[in-house]
Parts: C-alpha cells; sequence; structure tokens
C-alpha cells in the first residue's frame, strides 16, 4: 500500500538547505518494513501575494508500507523530523494520505488548483478533513503546500523526481534499456514520434530528474544524433539558467562503447 508525505515551507532564505532536502533525509527514519519508491517535488503558484523562499515549491515522498497500522508511527517520525530539521522561522506543513483513503479525488483537484490559484489555510484543512494535515511551526502556511504536494502526487501527472533509489549516480550517459531496468521509461519529445530503443544512447547531462507521467517516472529526451538522445532538462543555476548545454554534441563527442 502506497501512503503520500507532503511537507511545504520548511526553509527560509537563510537556511542551508530546502525542503526537498528535508524530505529526502526522511528516508533514513523509515522502518525497515517500508521502502521510500521516491520524493517529488512539485511546483505550486509563484504570486507577488504569496510568501515563498525561492521557487514556491513543495515536495511528497511515496512510501510504500505493508501495513496501515503502520501510518500513526511513521506520522509521528515526520513530525519528529520536521522538528529537528525545519529551519528557525519557517511555516511547516505536514499532510499524509494513503492510497485506500476516501475523497482523494478532491485532495488532487486541490493540489492542481494551487497551482494557479491562490489558497488559505481555511482551504487546505477543509479539504483534508479526512486525512492528516497538521501545522509545526510560525504561521503554519506550509500546511496549503503540503496538501498540494500530495494532491499533485497523487494525481500521477505532476512534478519530478528528486529522489528515485540511485538517482544521483548516473554518469553521463546511458542506455535506454539500463534507465528502464532502473524503473525510468525514456520518452521522444520529437515532432515525429521517434521511440527510442533499448540500446539507444542518453546523455544524461549529468542530472536526471524524471517527470512524473501517468503514474510512473519519465525521462523526457529529445533526438541528438543516430541512436542518441538528450535529457531535455538541465540543472538550474542561481541567475536562473539550465546548467545543459545548447550546442549539439556529436556522435564521436558523446557516444563510448556500449
Amino acid at each position: 500500500m502506497k501512503a503520500y508525505f507532503g511537507f511545504d515551507d520548511t526553509d527560509t532564505h537563510n537556511s542551508l538547505y530546502g525542503t526537498g532536502k528535508l524530505v529526502r533525509w526522511f528516508q533514513q527514519k523509515l522502518s525497515v518494513e517500508s521502502q521510500c519508491i521516491g520524493v517529488v517535488r512539485q511546483q505550486l503558484l509563484v504570486c507577488d501575494a504569496i510568501p515563498y523562499t525561492s521557487h514556491n515549491s513543495a515536495a511528497c515522498m511515496i512510501v510504500e508500507i505493508p501495513d496501515l497500522s503502520m501510518l500513526d508511527q511513521m506520522i509521528a517520525d515526520a513530525v519528529s523530523h520536521i522538528e529537528s530539521h525545519a529551519a528557525l522561522g519557517s511555516d511547516p506543513g505536514l499532510c499524509v494520505a494513503a492510497e485506500c483513503d476516501s475523497n482523494l479525488e478532491n485532495i488532487v483537484e486541490y493540489g492542481r488548483s494551487c497551482t494557479h490559484t491562490i489558497s488559505t489555510q481555511k482551504q487546505a484543512l477543509q479539504t483534508a478533513k479526512n486525512i492528516h494535515l497538521s501545522g509545526h511551526g510560525g504561521t503554519h502556511d506550509g500546511i496549503i503546500g503540503a496538501v498540494a504536494a500530495v494532491g499533485l502526487t497523487l494525481s500521477g501527472w505532476s512534478g519530478r523526481f528528486i529522489e528515485l533509489r540511485n538517482l544521483r549516480d548516473w554518469p553521463a550517459q546511458a542506455t535506454v534499456s539500463e534507465l528502464k531496468d532502473s524503473g525510468i521509461e525514456t520518452l521522444s519529445i520529437d515532432r515525429d514520434a521517434k521511440v527510442p530503443v533499448p540500446s539507444d544512447i542518453v546523455i544524461t547531462n549529468g542530472w536526471l530528474r524524471p517527470r512524473l507521467i501517468g503514474h510512473r517516472p519519465v525521462l523526457l529526451v529529445r533526438p541528438q544524433g543516430q541512436s542518441i538522445w538528450t535529457n531535455i532538462d538541465g540543472k538550474r543555476i542561481k541567475n536562473g539558467h539550465s546548467t545543459m548545454k545548447n550546442k549539439p554534441l556529436t556522435q564521436t563527442e558523446t557516444v563510448k562503447s556500449a
């Protein structure tokens, strides 16, 4: 059974780390019977009327649990984790739902609404009345993004993975089959709808963050040469630009012996 742990607003402008890293650390608190499937970053509305630290994103950890009776202790562990690691002056919120909970469609719709409209704590509390929702400091405004993160992740069609097994260990290039073996599908955004084959090379740009598409991690790629594809994303740096190079590489430059 899957459980969804949404966290938001655990950092400040002076924090050494953001909410995404705090959520990834929560893996260390999971019992041996539970398994972190992944952590998904969700982008919410960026608007001058909404206070946020950097990009107004929230994060949701997807956890496989063998028994629903474990959830209360896991929620207590998540609260303890927030209290230990959230920045002083932040406004943390925690939302937790299991896939068997009722009225999850309301959570999904609320999450979608938070990508384009301003919401309130009252609306978040009303939406999450059948699941766990709690604030843990400051204004408690983080409950809004926490519910939205759970809803968007439950939808299966929003966000990007910031944790997924060995996500940070991938080399500069990999084959389509290697990615698939790791649970990552490869999807071409080529206008001619070409399909990457298992032996094709994918240039990762040293930064794999698959999208959540159809409830699965999917890496979006574009063609770069014969049997070569490149990850469309790159790491964002402080000036807002991507680290990925725009200059196409030749087959000689990119492909090592497979």
